[in-house]
């Protein structure tokens, strides 16, 4: 069993050294066929065909051994290697593509520009060198040494930000209040938002909860509820800040393109500018080989040099020898073209208040989030009334802009340059209310941090 283990975490490393061996193989072939070029060297094989008719007995034999090797290696490999980036596997680790890992939330951050790296040496090493600059990322761990809670302190001491999941990533926070939770064991929950922070307005998030958060300190503070439960929270500490969330359905890889739920990641982490990202796969128990200890530049520089020449050694065979493909046909359409094609036709269906009521139907359903009536079917004039009461700075235009969306929804006979000016007449609307939101949670934050 300790042999199948070895072969599964080292498959990597013996299929290296299988195209090594194979190399030197085809070497020693070559040379041996060189001598024997002549033809005198050459004698007819008796008894009718013979693989490597070619070589002599002790040459053949030695040959086929070395192949034999290599074809078992490659066989226990490939039959008892385990498979972790299944869907059977929870954790939740970057390197998993499987549904409950967090591959894609990973790869989010990288595309995105953050500077995002991976930390899978002990977390003090990475709390000695933390300052308020610094988001660490903790999801699901597997808590195994009292240094990891002290590392942890540690890091918001010196200012840093971090983001836990679950019942042992509450655990792992100092001012920890996590206990068990009374929702059903794997079922998802659409979280109620509370308040009007940043976190909080990521918009819709489905969470599925492992645990729930007491309010036992008025430090807390909770951005989402599931069913009446604290589901999101977040508090300062020290000189850092803690985001705790209830589970870490939100960044896994089935679930992290529900709804908003890549939102509420993004604004639990914090800006990207001025920060630097560690994601934390120290906890999450993998345990490293021999051959991790004799990594650095000559295994590197081994492993590619190897897959380089057995690529080469390949093609100098394969050239010329495979099949001959056709050039394939250019594609009949660029997407400029499809995309003035898409727009012809629209502009022959005539759809232009099409158009006008799909901005003015997300207009209204974000608006009436935006003001605590989402759900609520309300005319122009009754939209426009609640949104001055919720910000009187907007002007008595609103209510003219609101009524002219909703009459031009059902004109058949609107012109596109008019239906284009009432979608962006929408879009400013969208961006004031938005400012003035944004600025309304500020403003509301200042009293919280002066009272803690």
């Amino acid at each position: 069993m300790k042999l199948i283990l070895w072969l599964s975490d080292n498959k990597f490393q013996i299929l290296a050294i299988c195209s090594l061996l194979a190399l030197i193989v085809r070497a020693y072939i070559q040379r041996r066929l060189r001598k024997r070029a002549s033809p005198a060297s050459q004698t007819p094989t008796p008894g009718g065909f013979q693989l490597f008719a070619s070589l002599d007995a002790k040459d053949r034999k030695l040959l086929l051994i070395c192949m034999g090797v290599v074809v078992v290696l490659a066989v226990i490999t490939g039959v008892f290697s385990r498979n972790q980036d299944d869907d059977e596997n929870n954790l939740p680790s970057t390197y998993l593509t499987g549904k409950h890992g967090a591959r894609a939330a990973y790869d989010l951050l990288v595309e995105s520009g953050y500077p995002v790296e991976r930390w899978e040496q002990p977390l003090s090493e990475l709390a000695a060198k933390t300052d308020h600059e610094t988001v660490v990322i903790i999801i699901e761990p597997n808590l195994t040494s009292t240094n990891d809670f002290k590392a942890v302190d540690q890091i918001l001491e010196r200012g840093g930000r971090i983001l836990v999941t679950g019942m042992a990533g509450g655990a792992l926070a100092p001012g920890s209040a996590t206990s068990s939770t009374s929702q059903l064991n794997g079922a998802a929950c659409k979280l109620t938002p509370q308040g009007l922070g940043s976190v909080a307005g990521s918009g819709e998030v489905w969470m599925q909860p492992e645990a729930t958060w007491k309010m036992s300190s008025p430090g807390y503070h909770v951005d989402y509820n599931c069913a009446g439960e604290p589901a999101v929270v977040e508090y300062d500490e020290h000189a850092g800040h803690v985001v705790w969330w209830a589970g870490a359905t939100p960044i896994e890889n089935e679930s992290i393109a529900r709804a908003n739920n890549v939102d509420l990641f993004l604004n639990a982490i914090g800006s990207r500018e001025g920060h630097h990202f560690y994601w934390d796969e120290s906890l999450h128990g993998n345990t490293k080989s021999q051959w991790y200890y004799a990594r650095g530049p000559a295994l590197t520089m081994l492993i590619y040099g190897a897959i380089g020449i057995a690529l080469l050694t390949v093609l100098s065979f394969s050239r010329r020898r495979g099949p001959v493909r056709d050039v394939p046909l250019p594609a009949r359409s660029t997407p400029v073209e499809f995309i003035e094609a898409l727009g012809s036709l629209y502009a022959k269906a005539g759809a232009s208040a099409t158009s006008v009521q799909l901005a003015y139907d997300r207009f209204r359903r974000a608006m009436g989030a935006l003001c605590g009536v989402k759900g609520m079917q309300m005319d122009a004039r009754s939209l426009a009334d609640a949104l001055r009461r919720r910000f009187p700075a907007a002007g008595q235009e609103l209510e003219t802009d609101l009524v002219e969306c909703e009459t031009a929804c059902n004109d058949d006979l609107l012109v596109p340059k008019k239906a284009l000016a009432l979608v962006q007449k929408l879009s400013r609307w969208e961006e004031f209310f938005a400012e003035q939101a944004a600025a309304g949670a500020k403003h509301n934050a200042e009293p919280r941090r002066k009272a803690g």
